[in-house]
């Protein structure tokens, strides 16, 4: 796997992310590099002071934990880069620049964000970001590890293309993936598809070697379902598509990624639709 990146506006939450991508790159062997974005528009002095002063602050802050966390990776480097700009937009470069596998995100409370800059800008930077982005709560028991991550199945073809990444990271983190058939729809037709997508699924994980169960459900609330069964099987991850709905202006998740996003206790791995539908 390659380098993590982590997003930092050094509030609880992304400290908390911090420490959940430690775990992680340690059972990946991947590198992390902590990302703070200086997001103070303006060319007047008063803002290039004051921009000058947040970014001096940063680097005592990084200094800080960069001492605090260096050695709690075991197999890679911890780096820390400082930019300047928007912030989504500051993330998905570095990404897409650096060719990195995943983004960390730190989440709280019971139903949304923080209130520093990973808050107000954290629907864009899911949106935004072309790797995955795994999203976790400041609450979240980051000790568990990955014993199953629970990957819902439903009717359309982009469902299946979470797959593959999602397969790799059960490998490298032992992990056993639960297929979960989601189907909202009465109709025969659409379960066909939804069993058509379960059996590729399938195929795939056991030619990956990768441990697997199928559990099967009606749903009239797929976001509400998905973290229910979540709770039911203990999952330590939730792996979905974005759904974006926009994709001009790359800004709006769509309605079932947002609200687990959003509400989900257990940490979520999104990933965006790419142009083929197929694994």
């Amino acid at each position: 796997m390659k380098d993590i990146v982590v997003a930092i506006d050094f509030s609880k939450g992304s400290i908390h992310a911090l420490e959940y991508a430690i775990e992680l790159a340690n059972l990946t062997h991947s590198n992390i590099n902590l990302v703070w974005v200086d997001n103070i528009s303006g060319s007047e002095v008063a803002f290039a002071n004051e921009s000058k002063e947040l970014r001096n602050e940063a680097k005592g802050n990084f200094d800080e934990i960069l001492a605090i966390y260096k050695d709690k990776l075991v197999h890679g480097k911890l780096a820390a880069k400082v930019r300047k700009g928007r912030v989504y937009q500051e993330l998905a470069t570095f990404v897409k620049q650096n060719d990195c596998c995943l983004l960390i995100l730190g989440t709280h409370g019971s139903s949304g964000f923080e209130e520093y800059w990973v808050g107000t800008n954290a629907f864009r930077i899911v949106s935004s970001i072309s790797s995955p982005v795994i999203t976790v709560r400041s609450n979240y028991e980051i000790q568990r590890g990955y014993r199953k991550i629970l990957l819902p199945v439903i009717h359309t073809a982009q469902t299946t293309q979470k797959i593959v990444f999602t397969a790799d990271l059960a490998r490298k983190t032992g992990a056993d993936i639960n297929l979960l058939a989601l189907n909202s729809s009465g109709l025969k037709s659409v379960q066909r598809l939804v069993d058509s997508n379960v059996a590729k699924a399938e195929k795939y994980l056991e030619e990956q070697g990768v441990n697997y169960v199928v559990d099967k459900i009606n749903t009239k609330n797929i976001a509400s379902d998905i973290i229910e069964h979540a709770r039911i099987v203990d999952a330590d991850l939730i792996a979905i598509m974005t759904d974006i709905q926009d994709q001009a202006n790359s800004i709006l998740l769509g309605p079932f990624a947002q609200q687990l996003v959003s509400y989900s206790p257990v940490p979520v791995l999104s990933m965006h639709p790419k142009d083929s539908n197929t694994l």
